[in-house]
C-alpha cells in the first residue's frame, strides 16, 4: 500500500472544443458551481477544432470564483518556457492563486513541426522539459538577484528580469508515462498527471510509476510525498456494477479510495463533457470517497 497523505481533490477534464465557442466554458462554470476542485483542459495548439488552451484557461479564470485551473497538459514545445512562466504567474495573481502548471514534454510533432516548432526525439523532449522546469522556477523566483541566465541545449535565457512572483507555489504537474519522464518527475516537479486509459497495464502500471518516482525523489533529497499524484478517468454511471469506474456511485467511491489507498493517487479529473455528471461526481463521488478514506486513514 502506498498513501502519500494528501487531501483528495476532484476535478472535470473537459475537450475545449471551437464550437460551439463558449460550451468549454460553460461546462467550466458547471463544475465551479458543482463543488468541483479543479478544471483542466487538453492542449493541442496544431488542432483547429480546439480553442487555444492558453486563451480559454484566461477566460475561465475571468468566469468562475473557486475552482483550480490547469492545462492538461500544456504543450512545450510550442510555448516557450520564459514566456510561460510569466504567464502562468500572471494568471494565477489575476485568479487569486488558483492557477497550476500541467505540462507535457510533447507529442505529435508532425504537428507540432508544422506550426514552426523544433522536432525532438522522445529523450531529448524530455531533456527540454528539464531545462524548462528551471526556467520556471528561476522566473518565478521574483526576491532573488541578478537577472535570469541558462545556457542550455535547447533553450537560452540571456539576463531576463525575474517576476512576477505568482500568488502561490504553482504545482508543476508532469503528464508521464516512460521511466526517463518519470525519474524527471520524482526529482524536479510537484505532481505526476497520467490518464488511467494510457497505463496499459491499468492500476498496476501506478504502482511501477510510483517506484520511479519515489526512488527519484529520494535520491534528490526529496520526500516520495513532495510529488502529489494525479490520475484521468474516464467512465460510465450505471445503476449496477459492469466493470472498474462502470456503475454506480457507492462503487466508484469504493474504487476511487482503493486508487488513493494503494497507489497513493490524491487527484481525481473525470474525463467529462456533461455537466449533469460532473454534478454526480461532485455531490456523490467525491464526499463518499472522502469518507472512506478519511475512516482508512484513522484507522
Amino acid at each position: 500500500m502506498t498513501d502519500y497523505g494528501h487531501d483528495l481533490l476532484f476535478g472535470a477534464f473537459v475537450t475545449p472544443t471551437a464550437q460551439p465557442a463558449t460550451h468549454a466554458v460553460e461546462l467550466a462554470v458547471a463544475a465551479d458551481r458543482a463543488g468541483l476542485d479543479l478544471v483542466t483542459f487538453q492542449d493541442h495548439p496544431y488542432q483547429p477544432k480546439f480553442l487555444d488552451t492558453w486563451t480559454l484557461l484566461s477566460y475561465v479564470a475571468a468566469r468562475t470564483e473557486r475552482v483550480r485551473l490547469s492545462g492538461n497538459v500544456l504543450n512545450l514545445p510550442l510555448r516557450h518556457p520564459a514566456v510561460l512562466a510569466r504567464s502562468a504567474a500572471s494568471l494565477d495573481l489575476l485568479s487569486g492563486g488558483r492557477f497550476e502548471l500541467g505540462i507535457g514534454a510533447g507529442g505529435f510533432w508532425d504537428a507540432i513541426e508544422a506550426m514552426g516548432g523544433r522536432r525532438l526525439s522522445p529523450g531529448q523532449a524530455v531533456d527540454a522539459l528539464e531545462e524548462a522546469i528551471g526556467i520556471f522556477r528561476e522566473i518565478w523566483a521574483a526576491g532573488e538577484p541578478g537577472g535570469v541566465r541558462v545556457d542550455g541545449e535547447y533553450y537560452q535565457v540571456k539576463g531576463a528580469k525575474r517576476g512576477p512572483a505568482p500568488a502561490h507555489d504553482i504545482g508543476i504537474w508532469l503528464g508521464a508515462y516512460k521511466p526517463k519522464m518519470l525519474k524527471l518527475t520524482g526529482r524536479a516537479a510537484d505532481g505526476w498527471l497520467p490518464s488511467l486509459s494510457y497505463l496499459q497495464g491499468g492500476p498496476g502500471d501506478l504502482t511501477e510509476g510510483n517506484k520511479h518516482i519515489d526512488e527519484a525523489a529520494l535520491s534528490a533529497g526529496r520526500s516520495p510525498a513532495d510529488v502529489r499524484r494525479l490520475l484521468n478517468l474516464s467512465g460510465r454511471f450505471a445503476s449496477s456494477s459492469r466493470g472498474l469506474l462502470d456503475g454506480p456511485p457507492d462503487q466508484w467511491a469504493e474504487e476511487l479510495a482503493g486508487l488513493a489507498l494503494d497507489h497513493g493517487v490524491s487527484t481525481f479529473i473525470l474525463m467529462a463533457d456533461d455537466p449533469s455528471v460532473m454534478e454526480l461526481f461532485a455531490a456523490e463521488v467525491a464526499p463518499a470517497t472522502r469518507e472512506l478514506v478519511t475512516a482508512e486513514r484513522g484507522n
